[in-house]
């Protein structure tokens, strides 16, 4: 299964900008959630029969701004966290999520933004003879993501503290095998926290170095692949490549604003495009269409010392066979090495809330 290349990515993201950290000091969470699983496809109705419910645990290294991307992000924590999930419904099973998360923090910091990714295991995912009505997840391995808001009073009483507030989690397997429906679970949340070392942090440095961290307009050169199937059942899973080339301007410590063409070549297609002609002859399709797409896009980055957050938004200037629609979107995670100059990347393309594949990226910026 190549999911687990997301989690190993994402951890690897986390431990690279701390690894040289003098005085580490660490916290704990614990919280308890309950909620419905939002019905964003007609697909899953037959799915939302109660409300999901499960656990939340963290564990997170504090940061009191040591370094500039700290003091550019006002201190955030990073770390890895565990959720277990009972979907409330025997055909999606329960789920077990381990992610990398961040925390930022805002308002005096009594307000807190919960960012993670990471590998989830379903007990009952998608089967044609056991679970048919399953449709929300084609396999036991799962990419997952989870949004959390919090109100948060950290070290009221001997380093314990509480927080409460929404959370969001979605899973999905990213169109790797059929069906990929997927869920996506609103919930409200409360739960406690603990600091460890509570009697010796230290106070939060907010100086910023003030330098000019703009740079001047850098070209980048991206291969991308990765397997995913239709969503037609038993058309099979295929490899997919991306040859991308952008240009990007760094604006200031955390932005850079990127624009550049993508050339699409995704091998399903091809036995898509044929079972369509044959299956669906008011289509008006020969079999012979092009199964390549060319898109063109703007983007942006959220620095993040060598790492960043990505989202770009495309437009299919070439497009022969209409699959989806013509707008796509990515979004992920990527990490710089060697002066900036190379880079690695995991991102999920989808056409709005639909997933088109998990790509698996290396470039160049120069």
């Amino acid at each position: 299964m190549r999911q687990p290349l997301l989690i190993l990515f994402s951890i690897f993201f986390c431990f690279s900008l701390f690894s040289q950290e003098e005085k580490k000091h660490f916290s704990l969470e614990a919280d308890y959630f309950y909620g419905n699983i939002h019905e964003h496809s007609p697909d899953i109705s037959h799915l939302i029969t109660g409300h999901p419910s499960g656990i939340f645990l963290g564990f997170n290294k504090n940061t009191f701004g040591s370094k500039e991307w700290e003091r550019q992000y006002g201190s955030p924590d990073w770390g890895f966290s565990f959720i277990y999930q009972d979907m409330k419904e025997p055909a999606l099973g329960e789920n077990y999520g381990l992610y990398g998360h961040y925390n930022f923090y805002l308002l005096k910091r009594n307000l807190m933004l919960s960012v993670g990714t990471g590998l989830s295991y379903n007990t009952n995912p998608y089967d044609s003879e056991s679970n048919f009505e399953g449709n929300a997840y084609g396999t036991s391995i799962l990419s997952t993501t989870f949004l959390r808001l919090n109100y948060v009073k950290n070290n009221i009483w001997k380093g314990l503290g509480f927080h409460a507030g929404f959370m969001f989690v979605h899973y999905s397997n990213g169109n790797v095998k059929a069906p990929n429906t997927s869920t996506n679970t609103v919930a409200l949340n409360a739960g406690l926290n603990y600091q460890l070392d509570y009697k010796n942090l230290p106070e939060y440095n907010k100086e910023r170095d003030g330098l000019d961290y703009s740079e001047r307009i850098k070209y980048n050169f991206v291969f991308r692949y990765g397997w995913n199937e239709s969503d037609v059942i038993g058309l099979g899973q295929h490899p997919f490549y991306v040859v991308s080339a952008f240009a990007d301007k760094r604006l200031n410590y955390k932005s850079t604003i990127q624009l550049g063409a993508d050339v699409f070549f995704t091998e399903f297609l091809k036995d898509l495009i044929k079972y369509r002609s044959i299956a669906y002859p008011e289509d008006g399709l020969t079999g012979d269409e092009d199964y390549r797409r060319i898109g063109v896009f703007a983007g942006h980055e959220l620095r993040l010392n060598k790492g960043a957050f990505v989202s770009q938004l495309g437009y299919y200037l070439y497009w022969p066979y209409e699959f989806e629609k013509r707008i796509y979107l990515r979004v992920g995670i990527k990490r710089y090495f060697y002066k900036d100059k190379i880079f690695a990347a995991i991102t999920l393309k989808s056409h709005y809330a639909q997933a088109e594949g998990i790509e698996f990226g290396l470039g160049v910026r120069i």
